[in-house]
C-alpha cells in the first residue's frame, strides 16, 4: 500500500463530504430567490432548515447500522446520489411541497456522508493519525460552504435557478463516480469486517453499541461541545449580536468569519492532542465545555453592549467547542469493535444536532414568552437555557467515563482463554 494510494482515497472521500456540505448549505444562498419562486413566507423558509437538520439527525443511527452492514464506499455513493436527486428535484420544482421534498432528500443524503467518510479514515490511516485526519476531514469539508457561497451563487444570479441547481446535482453525480473509481472500504490485504447478516443481528449490534459506556461517552461529548456553536451559527448568533449588542450586520458577519478561522486553527490542535494523549481526551472535553460555560457567563453578565474583544473571545471559544466535538468519534471508534463502529459513530453524531435543535427552539419560545422583542435582556434569559444542557452532558460524561474505565479494567484483568488442545490418534 503506497502513501499516494492512501492520500488519494482520503482526498476523494473528503471531496464527497465537501460537496455534501455544499448541498447542505446551498439553500442558504437562495433564500430571496426561493421566496419569489415558491411564494413562500420567511417562516416557511426557516422550516426548510429545521426539517433538513431533523432528517439528518434522526437518520444517524439507521445510517450507522447500514454502514456496518454495507460498508463505507456504498454509503458515500448512495449519499452523493440521493443529494444529487434532491438538488435536481429542487432545480425543477415550482411548488413548495416539491421543494420541501427536495430538501428532505438533501438532508437524508447528507446523513450518509460524514460518518461514512470517517470510517474510511479509520480504515486507511494508523490509529495514531486517525484523530488528526478526522479533524482535517471535518475542517476541509467545511469549505463546501465556499462552493455554495461563490460559484453556486454566481450561477443562481446569472443563468438562474434551474441551471444553478442542475449544476449542483451534476457535481454530486461526478463525486459519486470518483468514489466508485477510487475509494475502497479498506486497504488491500486488510481483514474484512464481519457484518450482521439478519435484522436480529443488526438490532443486537445497536443494542450492544448503546450498552457500551464508551458509546454513551461519545454521545454526551458530542452534545456538550457542539450544540452551543451550532445554535449560534445556525440561527440565533446574528440576531443576538445585532439586536442584543447593537452591532451592524457587517460587523456580526465579521465575527462569524473569525469563528471559521478559529475553527481552522483549533481542529489540528484538537486532533494532535487527542492522538498524542488519548488517556486525557475526557479532560480535554470537560475543559472545553467548562470554558464555553465560563465565557458565556462573562458575556451574559456584562451589560450590553459587551466589549468587542469579549464577543471575539466568545466566537473563538465556540469554535474550539466545534473542534472538540470530533473527539466524540474517537471515543466511538476506540470503545467499539470494527463491526459496530458505524452504529456507534451514528449514535454519537446525533447528540449535538438534537440538542442544538431543542435549544434553538427553546430560545425562540423564551423570547416569545417574554414579549419584549429582541432585546439584550430577553436574549440573556433565553441563552441561559444552555446551562441545563451543559450540566446534563457533564454528568453524562463523568458517569459514562467511569463505567467505561471500569469495563476496560475488568477486561484487562480477565484471564485469557486457554488455547485449544489438539485431538489426535495414537
Amino acid at each position: 500500500m503506497t502513501r499516494c494510494r492512501v492520500w488519494a482515497v482520503w482526498a476523494v472521500g473528503m471531496s464527497a463530504y465537501l460537496v455534501g456540505v455544499m448541498h447542505r448549505t446551498s439553500f442558504g444562498v437562495a433564500g430571496l430567490d426561493a421566496v419569489e419562486r415558491f411564494h413562500a413566507t420567511s417562516a416557511a423558509l426557516s422550516g426548510f432548515v429545521v426539517l433538513q437538520i431533523l432528517v439528518y439527525a434522526f437518520l444517524q443511527v439507521p445510517v450507522g447500522m447500514m454502514l456496518d452492514r454495507f460498508g463505507a464506499r456504498r454509503m458515500i455513493v448512495a449519499g452523493a446520489l440521493i443529494m444529487a436527486a434532491g438538488q435536481l428535484l429542487l432545480a425543477l420544482s415550482t411548488s413548495l411541497p416539491l421543494a420541501v421534498a427536495a430538501r428532505v432528500l438533501v438532508g437524508a443524503g447528507d446523513a450518509f456522508t460524514f460518518i461514512s467518510v470517517l470510517t474510511v479514515v479509520s480504515a486507511w490511516f494508523p490509529p495514531r493519525r486517525v484523530p488528526l485526519m478526522t479533524q482535517l476531514t471535518g475542517l476541509l469539508g467545511q469549505f463546501g460552504q465556499v462552493l455554495s457561497a461563490i460559484p453556486l451563487a454566481a450561477l443562481l444570479h446569472g443563468p438562474g435557478w434551474t441551471p444553478a441547481f442542475v449544476s449542483a446535482a451534476a457535481l454530486g453525480v461526478a463525486v459519486a463516480i470518483a468514489v466508485i473509481a477510487v475509494v475502497r472500504d479498506r486497504p488491500a490485504g486488510a481483514p474484512a469486517v464481519a457484518a450482521a447478516e439478519s435484522p436480529r443481528e443488526v438490532l443486537d449490534g445497536l443494542r450492544r453499541s448503546w450498552l457500551e459506556p464508551g458509546t454513551r461517552l461519545a454521545l454526551w461529548t458530542h452534545m456538550g461541545t457542539q450544540f452551543s456553536a451550532t445554535v449560534f451559527m445556525l440561527l440565533w448568533g446574528v440576531p443576538y449580536l445585532v439586536a442584543g449588542h447593537g452591532m451592524s450586520t457587517g460587523a456580526a458577519s465579521s465575527l462569524l468569519t473569525i469563528f471559521v478561522i478559529a475553527g481552522a486553527a483549533a481542529g489540528p490542535v484538537m486532533g494532535e492532542l487527542s492522538g498524542r494523549r488519548p488517556e486525557r481526551r475526557v479532560w480535554l472535553v470537560i475543559s472545553v465545555i467548562g470554558l464555553n460555560a465560563l465565557v458565556w457567563t462573562a458575556v451574559l453578565l456584562t451589560p450590553a453592549p459587551a466589549p468587542y474583544w469579549l464577543l471575539v473571545l466568545l466566537v473563538v471559544v465556540l469554535a474550539f467547542g466545534g473542534a472538540a466535538s470530533l473527539v466524540a468519534f474517537d471515543f466511538a471508534r476506540t470503545f467499539n469493535p470494527r463491526c459496530r463502529q458505524g452504529t456507534a459513530v451514528g449514535i454519537a453524531n446525533m447528540g449535538g444536532f438534537i440538542a442544538a435543535l431543542l435549544v434553538a427552539l427553546a430560545i425562540g419560545v423564551v423570547l416569545d414568552a417574554i414579549g419584549a422583542g429582541y432585546s439584550a435582556a430577553s436574549f440573556h434569559l433565553a441563552w441561559a437555557i444552555q446551562y441545563a444542557v451543559w450540566a446534563l452532558t457533564l454528568a453524562g460524561i463523568v458517569l459514562s467515563w467511569r463505567k467505561a474505565r471500569r469495563r476496560s479494567a475488568e477486561a484487562a484483568a480477565r484471564p485469557p482463554l486457554p488455547a485449544p488442545t489438539a485431538v489426535g490418534h495414537a
